[in-house]
């Protein structure tokens, strides 16, 4: 039962415009019938956050009124609204990540589990529908309760923080169908092995990287970057029989006396340095950069697949599709995660199996109160005391931990 009839005044973080963000006291009313209502302790900044705050839009989606920003979050249940199925058996007291997207239900692709593209999805923090619907940087919200995730303990609240980017990365390995441990081992014995190619060391490559290492069988898992500190931070990943492996790649915005070699010279270069002349078996692609997604098609082996995790612009020049299609190199699109995401992701952080990674990939913590400092820090390759950063959680009341 909710504990309170009268509303609570919380603080929340509003985005008024590009740059201009506020620290405001709202008004949260008692949880609906079917909704719990949840003390936030932890939100993860996302990229898409960071273009609301510097822009004021997210490529087509444009800010049209104030909006609190935030996703990627967990929190404590602290009411129950009165209609809540009994058959979820939610406490007071328990912890819960919480599953943003809210798609219809009814529509075909709903009814096929793909409500990430349901057509009248909304989604909280995104400005794609208007009225806008408000994210997590709040310090108290309510939720569907069918959209809720109960955490185990050995989840930290850092952990559930990741949850959200670790469902898009569980959605995409899915969407690839890596090979079979029977593929692997037919490939491995006709010397040709299997591997992965992950571009992009940010939040997203690194923990691809990890649930691949813990999931799949691929002889070797490749992460390549520009960024040769991120690079660090993902060949520290506790994943050694994974075998994660670092490439560090031209980058054209240092490249000032000689130009960045071609895109196919690069992509041979990379597959020579791990031996790899038949090409990856898979290629995960976490900028959204064409010239990442150009080289991941020349990587890639025949009848491999490339998978386009990062969001770039509309218009992608000069993709090969023809080096694509005569080895019959799929191409595949993601978008955020299906109805498997979110309980994959809490089932296999809860395994102990990414143990170690959180530690690597929250590289900053930083309170509700400094939210500015937070974005700021977020949009930054290194903090005021040259420190790489990947990605910044927000922490409020009890969270952090």
């Amino acid at each position: 039962m909710a504990s309170t009839s009268e509303p609570r005044l919380c603080r929340a973080l509003v985005l008024h415009g590009a740059k201009d963000l506020r620290l405001e006291s709202r008004p949260t009313p008692p949880p609906s019938h079917t909704d719990l209502q949840i003390s936030i302790h932890a939100t993860g900044l996302c990229g898409s956050d960071l273009h609301y705050y510097n822009h004021g839009r997210n490529g087509a989606f444009i800010l049209r009124s104030p909006l609190i920003l935030g996703h990627e979050s967990a929190g404590t249940v602290t009411a129950i609204g009165s209609a809540v199925p009994n058959e979820h058996n939610f406490q007071i007291g328990d912890r819960v990540a919480l599953e943003v997207g809210l798609p219809c239900t009814t529509c075909p692709l709903c009814l096929q589990g793909r409500y990430n593209i349901c057509p009248t999805l909304r989604f909280r923090s995104s400005a794609k529908t208007f009225p806008h619907l408000d994210g997590t940087l709040m310090e108290l919200t309510n939720h569907p309760a069918n959209m809720c995730h109960k955490l185990p303990s050995n989840i930290s609240d850092m952990q559930a923080a990741l949850i959200e980017p670790l469902a898009v990365c569980l959605h995409a390995i899915r969407r690839s169908r890596p090979p079979s441990v029977e593929l692997v081992k037919l490939a491995r014995d006709a010397g040709e092995g299997t591997g992965a190619l992950v571009f992009g060391a940010g939040a997203i490559g690194l923990l691809l990287a990890s649930a691949l290492a813990a999931t799949q069988h691929f002889d070797t898992i490749v992460i390549a970057d520009i960024d040769e500190a991120r690079l660090e931070i993902a060949a520290a990943l506790p994943f050694r029989e994974g075998n994660i492996r670092t490439y560090l790649l031209p980058n054209p915005r240092t490249a000032t006396a000689t130009p960045p070699p071609p895109e196919t010279e690069t992509a041979q270069n990379i597959l020579a340095t791990f031996s790899s002349p038949h090409g990856f078996s898979r290629t995960y692609d976490c900028t959204g950069v064409a010239s990442c997604i150009r080289m991941g098609i020349y990587a890639t082996g025949p009848g491999g697949a490339v998978v386009q995790i990062g969001m770039g612009g509309e218009a992608q020049p000069n993709i090969p599709l023809a080096a694509a299609a005569l080895r019959e190199v799929d191409l595949i699109g993601v978008f955020r995660y299906d109805g498997q995401g979110y309980p994959d992701a809490v089932k296999l952080l809860g395994s102990g199996s990414l143990e170690g990674v959180a530690e690597l990939v929250v590289t900053h913590r930083v309170r509700l109160e400094e939210g500015e400092r937070a974005f700021e820090l977020a949009g930054r390759g290194v903090d005021e005391e040259g420190k790489t950063v990947v990605k910044v959680v927000v922490v409020s009341g009890e969270g952090g931990e």
